[in-house]
């Protein structure tokens, strides 16, 4: 293979691959008899694999990240001129795409004023932990470090932010854990029962299963909770939408108590969901959001924690004071390619229209999974917003029992035979592992969603004819 990668000889690739890479999320065993899949070109809405199979990627690269397709020279070409001209110095001091994604970015956010870069989203989020943290010390006497999160909510995978993660299959085993990070209830409707609000709907609802957050404040002492950390839609956990009233009375919640609020849009941040940012379909006023995924839709390493003035401000109050700033490092934090490739990206996507066209080939999405909901008995709930979708399969609609696992599995099988990759949870919670997911470049259209959905169809006749 030469120094390009542009061998047609990919055994070699393959042999190297089984004998020394160590996959994410998978089980190794199996490649000791079968090869692993080694995805070899992207363009557009289509991936290549090393026998020259082609699939409709409607994941995003497998995990909600490629926001504006496979394929963009103007990205690498953006890279490539920046990484000649200055690569990398740490973010001690700044870089030209440094300081002017920043400016870009903040237009995208009212209220918000400050870029911390680092280099995944699970960084990002334990920064905004470090931040709350700091501010419990500096201005509460150390009372204010208990972090509050959320049922099925998933916030990274390092020990602090797994601290903070809602999905006890992905914390198994990896305990124990940091203290002070405090665990709130979902705000899932379908499963209100086990909230013990099945009485409720709509924005009474939503109200509901937000106090149910203040319930937990005043049993930890609101005097003891610095920072709430939610997502907008919760991804992994099972594409969760906030039910009405639900935003409002958070926002009231954290005000009421001086609790800071965090809003992960690591899946959402964007355009994911039809606006630049999750959050602001429910007129929330964040004191810290972190980012990573869509930023550069996977062309270039880059996370960030953008907070407010009034955040960074705390952090520059006594100059004399050695301990009083922020005193953290990202070493990739000082990389020039993601934000030089995250400029280019911001550009794509506001040129091309493609928030507009979320908001469209979502509602085509969701309309389209509704309608397999109406032909599949399995399929117990639809939800989603823009290009980020979600259907909970049930073996019982009456009883909402989940559809056992491996059926799941066999559906998301079936689909990535026909050539078309969707997504399902994945060792997230224990008997829950049951949503299929959709994350479609928002470059799609609609041809692209409905061969989606038509792969979906075919699949659960074919795995529930075949398992009735």
């Amino acid at each position: 293979m030469n120094a390009n990668f542009q061998s047609n000889d990919l055994g070699e690739v393959i042999e190297a691959d089984r004998a020394h890479l160590w996959h994410h999320l998978i089980q190794h065993k199996p490649f000791e008899t079968i090869d692993p899949r080694i995805i070899v070109e992207g363009k557009g809405m289509r991936v290549w694999d090393a026998t020259g199979k082609e699939h409709l990627d409607a994941v995003s690269g497998g995990v909600w990240t490629v926001n504006v397709g496979y394929g963009r020279e103007s990205i690498a070409d953006a890279v490539r001129d920046q990484l000649v001209k200055m690569n990398y110095f740490a973010n001690s001091a700044g870089s030209i795409p440094g300081s002017l994604f920043a400016k870009k970015l903040i237009e995208k956010m009212p209220g918000m004023s400050r870029v911390y870069y680092v280099n995944s989203g699970s960084e990002a989020n334990e920064k905004a932990f470090k931040m709350i943290r700091q501010i419990a010390h500096k201005k509460y006497g150390g009372k204010k470090t208990k972090i509050l999160y959320r049922h099925r909510d998933y916030h990274g995978s390092t020990l602090a932010a797994m601290s903070a993660g809602g999905q006890d299959e992905r914390n198994a085993q990896y305990g124990p854990f940091a203290p002070d990070f405090i665990r709130v209830p979902h705000c899932l409707e379908y499963r209100k029962e086990e909230l013990g609000l099945g009485h409720l709907s709509g924005a009474e609802f939503g109200r509901a299963a937000a106090d149910l957050i203040e319930e937990v404040i005043l049993r930890e002492g609101p005097e003891t909770v610095g920072g709430l950390c939610l997502e907008p839609v919760t991804a992994g956990g099972g594409v969760i939408t906030p039910p009405e009233g639900y935003w409002e009375r958070v926002q009231e919640i954290c005000e009421k108590y001086d609790i800071l609020l965090h809003i992960d849009e690591v899946v959402c941040g964007v355009g994911r969901t039809g606006e630049w940012f999750g959050y602001q379909h429910y007129g929330i006023k964040p004191d810290f959001v972190t980012m990573a995924k869509g930023v550069a839709s996977g062309y270039a390493a880059i996370a960030c924690c953008v907070t407010t003035e009034k955040v960074f401000d705390m952090f520059k109050e006594d100059a004399s004071d050695p301990m009083g700033y922020f005193r953290d490092i990202s070493t990739f934090g000082g990389c020039t390619a993601g934000p030089a490739a995250a400029l280019e990206n911001m550009r794509i996507i506001e040129d091309e229209g493609l928030l507009e066209n979320t908001t469209k080939m979502g509602a085509r999405l969701l309309a389209n999974l509704e309608a397999l909901k109406a032909k599949h008995a399995v399929i117990g709930d639809v939800r989603g917003k823009g290009l980020f979708a979600g259907a909970e399969l049930v073996a019982d609609r009456n009883t909402k029992q989940p559809l056992d696992e491996k059926l799941c599995q066999a559906v998301v099988a079936d689909c990535m035979a026909q050539g078309v990759i969707i997504g399902v949870t994945n060792r997230s919670l224990p008997g829950f592992n049951n949503t299929l997911c959709f994350s479609p470049a928002l470059i799609c259209t609609a041809q692209d969603i409905d061969d989606i959905t038509e792969a979906v169809d075919k699949a659960l006749t074919k795995v529930m004819d075949q398992h009735g």
